[in-house]
């Protein structure tokens, strides 16, 4: 079996992952008009269900909820097969901004109702942008909660997953944390994430890396990077990759991929999926072989200018 989709264990915890992994944000959207997931949903769980892929993520906040209520329809029917798990994360109040110890237990407990399950093999502290660091680590705050729920046994192992660089430096710091997942910041066009994948290597946590395709402009659906329009000098360096790949016979969308999957620090790279057609395309992306003698013409194209500040 290829490198690239043998499990391995993801550092710091138990789990077992591959090395995609399929996001589940889509999931459930758009709802139907009294506010309930849309009939073609269940079709894309049980495809997910069905695929090859070890770690089925998604979050409290997640299409409003809706992709846990997903999941959870379909755990329920069919059960987990064997080798999948489903790991999820604690959110804000949607409504207050609130990310406290009671707010931690809250979102884990809404999430658990809704997949149908007692316990999670990982629990991520999500965006937590509604507060301070120095909150999130005070009595009474979201890390107590997060550690109140290891302690447990409700939780296996919790984890930081969030944008900025700066950020994740100061959770992943604290020695709190098994887990990262960074979205968008180790890409073909912004590799900023580069120390912070270091910094969890040394330190024994494990890294999901999220969003290779920056959100859709390296996957060739649309011009935004990291969820805002990507500036006339990134577009224009994308052009100039997709041309390079287009000399080398290769799809900008595989090589995006495998720039995620090549790096030793990572233990699974997430994927957002949208429709069951996906699930195959990301197979034939992850298995087509980039040559070595790619990247150091990749690397002669200069530093991506990515539009993001940290």
């Amino acid at each position: 079996m290829d490198e690239l989709t043998d499990e391995r264990i993801v550092p710091g915890t138990s789990l077992r992952a591959t090395a995609v992994s399929i996001g589940t944000s889509f999931l459930g959207d758009p709802p139907l008009p009294d506010g309930s997931p849309n009939p073609a949903a269940d079709a894309l769980a049980r495809a997910i269900f069905a695929g090859p892929f070890a770690v089925i993520d998604t979050s409290n906040a997640y299409a409003g909820g809706r992709s846990e209520t997903v999941l959870g329809t379909a755990l329920r029917r069919d059960g987990l097969p064997a080798g999948k798990t489903i790991v999820t994360k604690v959110d804000a109040d949607p409504a207050t901004g609130a990310l406290d110890r009671d707010r931690v237990w809250r979102s884990f407990e809404e999430s658990v109702t809704r997949l149908g399950v007692e316990r999670l093999p990982l629990l991520h502290l999500h965006d937590p942008y509604t507060i301070e660091v120095e909150e999130a680590f005070a009595p009474g705050g979201a890390v107590q909660g997060l550690t109140e729920l290891r302690d447990q046994g409700l939780a296996e192992a919790i984890g930081i997953a969030a944008g900025p660089v700066s950020l994740m430096r100061r959770y992943a710091l604290s020695g709190a944390f098994d887990v990262l997942l960074t979205h968008n910041r180790y890409t073909l066009v912004d590799r900023r994430a580069e120390e912070l994948i270091d910094l969890a290597a040394e330190r024994g946590i494990g890294v999901f890396n999220a969003a290779p395709f920056g959100g859709g402009i390296l996957a060739g659906s649309g011009d935004s990077y990291a969820y805002v329009r990507a500036a006339p000098e990134l577009l224009a360096w994308v052009a100039r990759a997709r041309e390079l790949c287009r000399r080398w016979s290769l799809p900008l969308e595989a090589v995006a991929l495998r720039y995620s999957l090549r790096h030793p620090g990572i233990a699974s790279t997430v994927v957002g999926v949208g429709r069951p057609e996906r699930l195959a395309q990301l197979s034939r992306l992850r298995d087509t072989a980039v040559p070595d003698a790619f990247w150091p013409e990749l690397a002669a194209l200069g530093t991506p200018p990515s539009t993001l500040e940290d």
